[in-house]
C-alpha cells in the first residue's frame, strides 16, 4: 500500500498506480457486481450485497456483506422501513458522482473542503400497476452538487462536474440502453411430463 500523497482522502500515488497498471492489463478493469434480495413480507425486502468478482476471481476483502433494507411508503402500501428501490437508484447516482468528484480532483491536485449532491427524479407509478401511462421508469433526473475548494477556480470545479457526469457509470446505466437479462427459477413445483 502507498503511503505518498493523499488528497480528500484517496491515495494518489495509490490511484495513478491503479490507472497505469489497468493500461498494462485491460483485465484489472473488468468487474462484476452482484446485489441479493431476499422478500420478507408486503412491500419489504432485505437486501445484501457482498463479494464481487474482479478480473476473473472472486475477491475475498469484503468479510461479510453489506445489508440493506428496502421497502415503499404508506401511500404505496409500504411500512417506510427502508427506502424503496428508485430512491436506492437515486443515490447510487449521488455515491457515483461523489467518489467520480472526489478521485478526480484528487488526481488533478484539486482540494475538496466540502462536497454533497442532491438528485430527485420525477416518477409515474401507473404502468408500474398496470395501467396505461408514460414508462416505466422515471421520465427526468436532476442531480445538484455544492462543492467549495480552498485551492482552486470555480472553472476548474465546473470542468472537473462535466467530466464526471461523462465517466460516471451509474449515470451512464441510467442515460444510455444497457441490456437486461433476467431468469426466473420456479422452485417447488412440479410438473408432470405428459407424453403423447
Amino acid at each position: 500500500m502507498s503511503t505518498g500523497t493523499v488528497r480528500n482522502g484517496i491515495d494518489v500515488d495509490q490511484l495513478v498506480g491503479t490507472i497505469n497498471a489497468i493500461k498494462d492489463d485491460g483485465g484489472l478493469a473488468t468487474f462484476t457486481w452482484r446485489a441479493r434480495s431476499v422478500w420478507e413480507q408486503g412491500t419489504r425486502s432485505t437486501g445484501e450485497i457482498g463479494r464481487f468478482i474482479h478480473n476473473g476471481a472472486e475477491d475475498t476483502s469484503r468479510t461479510r456483506a453489506f445489508a440493506l433494507q428496502g421497502d415503499e411508503p404508506p401511500v404505496l402500501l409500504g411500512e417506510n422501513a427502508g427506502p424503496n428501490a428508485v430512491e436506492l437508484l437515486l443515490q447510487a447516482l449521488a455515491f457515483c458522482y461523489a467518489v467520480g468528484y472526489a478521485a478526480n480532483a484528487a488526481a488533478r491536485g484539486i482540494e475538496i473542503s466540502s462536497m454533497e449532491y442532491e438528485v430527485e427524479g420525477d416518477f409515474d407509478v401507473r404502468r408500474f400497476l398496470g395501467l396505461d401511462g408514460p414508462r416505466a421508469g422515471f421520465t427526468e433526473i436532476r442531480a445538484r452538487a455544492r462543492v467549495s475548494s480552498p485551492n482552486t477556480s470555480a472553472e476548474d470545479l465546473e470542468d472537473l462536474f462535466r467530466y464526471v457526469q461523462e465517466t460516471s457509470p451509474v449515470r451512464d446505466g441510467l442515460a444510455n440502453p444497457t441490456p437486461v437479462v433476467s431468469t426466473l427459477e420456479v422452485v417447488g413445483h412440479r410438473t408432470e411430463m405428459v407424453s403423447s
